[in-house]
């Protein structure tokens, strides 16, 4: 089922949401099907869309669901960054399309959770999915990347369909 992705503004977005129990298998094996058909609706109408994090549905669970030429469900992650270098990226959200926030993430990160079957999973990130999933990690705190902004000058609209800048 395709879930409502709340928009930036809404209260509960902002929330830090709690840890997935064993017995709650069930219940997230369902909202792991949700997320992938919220995805997929998002890709269908933006052309874009690799993650989504639960508290974006409004579920305040520690899950992340990732698309890309396979899918993984992270259950309780924990990330963890070997070194200091960040770098500079143009970082997008479900919750306000067509709105860029340029902000510093890590250039490595690694990943800790359960699966499905509530097996540990560890997973050595770099580059693009490294600041993908630490912007969906953000969102089990309640951090938005319009908050991780590196200045008030950070912020580009780019809808759909939108003439380049200096045209129209």
């Amino acid at each position: 089922m395709v879930r409502e992705i709340l928009l930036l503004g809404n209260e509960n977005l902002y929330d830090v949401s709690a840890e997935v129990r064993r017995e709650e298998l069930p219940e997230i094996r369902k909202l792991r099907e949700d997320l992938k058909d919220t995805v997929l609706a998002y890709r269908e109408k933006y052309g874009v869309g690799r993650a989504i994090a639960a508290p974006q549905v409004g579920v305040k669970k520690r899950v992340i669901f990732r698309l890309l030429d396979t899918e993984t469900l992270f259950i309780n992650p924990v990330m963890e960054f070997p070194d200091e270098e960040l770098y500079e990226v143009m970082d997008d959200c479900m919750s306000f399309p067509g709105l860029l926030v340029k902000v510093l993430r890590h250039k490595r990160a690694v990943i800790r959770y359960k699966d499905e079957e509530w097996n540990d999973r560890v997973m050595t990130l770099e580059g693009d999915m490294s600041e993908l999933l630490q912007h969906e990690y953000d969102h089990l705190d309640g951090i938005l990347a319009v908050m991780r902004a590196i200045d008030r000058k950070s912020y580009v609209m780019n809808w759909p369909g939108m003439p380049p800048e200096g045209e129209g």
